[in-house]
């Protein structure tokens, strides 16, 4: 390996390469943050009130109608700065979830959209000219899933979506509007909602401990999962101070106080503590497994079937023959279906050609009998006309004959008068 036969050496002096944290720190800032939010809830859970109150500012946009037959989702992207850190946010809500009467599909625009950013990141990494530094990745990397306050049991549309969610983006759950219930149904809510992910094998985001920094105060928080929270972005006097909280007739919510809920710890967890943490599981991780899938489909491998290593050019050039030999059984295929159709054209050509010849003879061997026919009735006629000729000249013989033995007998007739 690499590091191996590496030995530590003393510095003399001061070099300056302990400033490289602060040099990575320098260039973050100036080239800004992405951060992405699904969140993932049926309608009217709050869910465009908690963004509001998480950042502390009013996102505009149009409340979306919730008459459409199917789940859309809807992506804003906003610009914020904070001293002097940027942040370009994205806020994708699923408009019209759990609006359905037959909610078995609903999960599937929400996955398919998660696959299209990873599918749009993975085309920028394969072109030849990459500019990963300047293009806007729009991969999901936090996924709050709100779960409606009914003091019961999670839903099966519940279930279902994020079961089919937890491969592809970090769910956090949340527990959505918690007021609706009281404190000690909330305590068995939570237990009953973690022991049904359990049961069901869903893969939750856990707020990582291997770093001794966060670990104790993330290690507590897994245990505060899900999250019980409640949003406003209206700002009540409570004491001396204005505080973003909900006024009832019977007594005031305040959203910072945690022993009201757990607003304090999501923010705590989702943007000042582990930011960067779901952003580097959602590339290490979920885009490291549709990646590996993706071009697996595609028949690339890191090894051959010996368990050597395998390069994407050895791969490319196995796939591309693979590709050119197909091409040519196609083609040969084809070229045979060809000559099949033309013999099979030949042969109804040949048995038409035939037909017409034996038409040909039967209407030859027609017109010779009609022929026949005809000269014999000619002949006939000829006969008759000729045996007439000549009875009529041996009628005109007969009768100049009598004319001429009247006329002698006339003439007889007259000498012997005479006499």
């Amino acid at each position: 390996l690499l590091g191996e036969g590496c030995r530590t050496v003393p510095l003399a002096g001061h070099v300056g390469f302990d400033s490289l944290p602060d040099q990575l720190v320098n260039k973050s800032v100036s080239q800004g943050f992405c951060f992405n939010i699904l969140c993932v809830g049926e309608t009217g859970l709050g869910k465009s009130t908690l963004m509001d109150t998480l950042f502390n500012t009013k996102f505009e946009g149009e409340p979306a109608t919730h008459t459409q037959p199917g789940v859309q989702l809807q992506s804003n992207t906003y610009d914020l700065q904070e001293s002097n850190v940027g942040l370009k946010l994205t806020i994708v809500s699923t408009v019209g979830f759990g609006d359905q009467i037959n909610k078995e599909d609903s999960y599937k625009p929400i996955v398919e959209f998660i696959d299209a950013q990873f599918e749009a990141y993975l085309q920028e990494e394969l072109k030849i000219r990459r500019v990963l530094h300047t293009y806007h990745d729009s991969r999901i990397h936090a996924c709050l899933y709100f779960i409606a306050p009914t003091g019961h049991s999670l839903k099966s549309l519940d279930l279902v979506t994020m079961k089919k969610l937890d491969s592809k983006v970090n769910i956090i759950p949340i527990i959505a509007k918690s007021d609706a219930i009281s404190k000690s149904e909330l305590t068995k809510f939570k237990i009953k909602i973690t022991s049904e992910l359990v049961s069901n094998g869903v893969q939750i985001y856990q707020f990582p401990t291997d770093d001794e920094s966060v670990a104790e105060i993330n290690g507590t928080m897994n245990a505060h999962l899900p999250f019980a929270v409640i949003g406003s972005t209206e700002e009540l006097k409570i004491g001396n101070k204005m505080m973003k909280a909900r006024q009832y007739p019977w007594g005031t919510v305040q959203v910072e106080n945690e022993a009201h809920c757990d607003f304090v710890k999501l923010r705590e967890m989702l943007i000042r503590v582990n930011m960067e943490d779901l952003r580097e599981q959602t590339h290490t991780r979920h885009y490291e497994l549709y990646r590996r899938c993706k071009l697996e489909e595609m028949g690339f491998k890191d090894t051959d079937p010996d368990s050597k290593p395998f390069s994407l050019q050895e791969t490319y050039e196995a796939k591309r023959n693979e590709f050119l030999g197909e091409l040519q059984k196609k083609e040969e295929e084809m070229r045979q279906m060809f000559v099949q159709r033309v013999k099979e054209k030949e042969a109804e050509l040949k048995e038409a050609e035939k037909e017409l010849h034996e038409k040909f003879d039967r209407l030859k061997k027609l017109h010779q009998d009609e022929k026949k026919k005809l000269e014999d009735k000619k002949k006939s006629l000829d006969d008759e006309v000729n045996a007439f000729k000549q009875r009529k000249t041996a009628a005109e013989l007969l009768q100049s004959q009598g004319s001429q033995a009247g006329g002698s007998q006339t003439l007889k007739r007259d000498k012997e008068k005479k006499k």
